[in-house]
């Protein structure tokens, strides 16, 4: 499947999770975020913080957001990919888009092993979506 293919399935999805998301609108973890709102996507925040970002109630994980997710976009270190990639592989997420950064080649591994479609090592989804600062 082509990078555009892979996109083009990973934004078919209905309910989309942001694992790193965050309050400060001047990081990606915002911005990423928000692209989904701007877009009018069901989106929701993942922070091991809790409350709320953009108006939105924050999951503590992945395991906590309550319904089906069909895809999860990761900003956070590689390290703590990796455990949110296994966390997605249990819980049946099939669309995995890790952002530039949050990278890592075992998790892409785990990722593909569990027939997963990932994105990494391409483009983010602030581009995909068309991001404008607000």
């Amino acid at each position: 499947m082509s990078e555009q293919e892979q996109i083009s399935s990973f934004l078919a999805g209905k309910r989309f999770a942001v694992v790193g998301a965050s309050a400060n609108r001047a990081k990606y973890g915002n911005k990423v975020l928000r692209v989904y709102q701007q877009n009018k996507l069901d989106v929701v925040p993942v922070n091991p913080s809790g409350g709320q970002i953009e108006g939105l109630e924050t999951y503590v994980d992945l395991a906590s957001v309550p319904g089906r997710i069909d895809g999860v976009s990761i900003l956070t270190p590689p390290s703590v990919t990796e455990k949110i990639v296994d966390q997605a592989i249990q819980l049946g997420i099939k669309h995995i888009w890790m952002q530039p950064g949050a990278e890592s080649a075992r998790a892409i591994e785990a990722a593909e092993q569990a027939g997963a479609n990932v994105i990494a090592g391409g483009p983010c989804v602030l581009v995909a979506l068309r991001y404008h600062e607000e």
